[in-house]
């Protein structure tokens, strides 16, 4: 049986969330969508969409991402076109793809010799 972990998050994180669960739920209202059908649109159940609502922290991010598009809400700039987003993304595959693989904390050597 799996442990429940309890995670501390920052506050800028917190709020930010919040902010964008906000921002669904008054889109999701203005556009006089029920929670159902965002719901299904989104391929998740009703009460995850509640909890994305609630601001709840343990939500899968592609699913926050999926409502927040489906309701029309922005997640990043959108003067830039896609064009754009693609080459930033190829650029970050690029850097990414320099760095090493794995990151590994030097071994202290230890003096024992007494």
């Amino acid at each position: 049986m799996r442990k429940s972990v309890k995670r501390t998050y920052s506050r800028y994180t917190e709020e930010a969330i919040r902010l964008l669960a906000n921002l669904i739920r008054s889109a999701r209202i203005e556009q006089k969508l029920t929670t159902q059908e965002v719901a299904d649109r989104a391929g998740i159940s009703r009460s995850m969409l509640q909890r994305i609502e609630k601001a709840d922290l343990r939500c899968e991010i592609g699913a926050v991402f999926e409502v927040a598009t489906i309701v029309g809400v922005s997640l990043f700039d959108t003067s830039q076109s896609l064009t754009t987003i693609r080459r930033e993304i190829n650029r970050s595959n690029e850097k990414l793809s320099l760095l090493p693989k794995a990151v590994h904390k030097a071994h202290k050597v230890v003096d024992d010799d007494f």
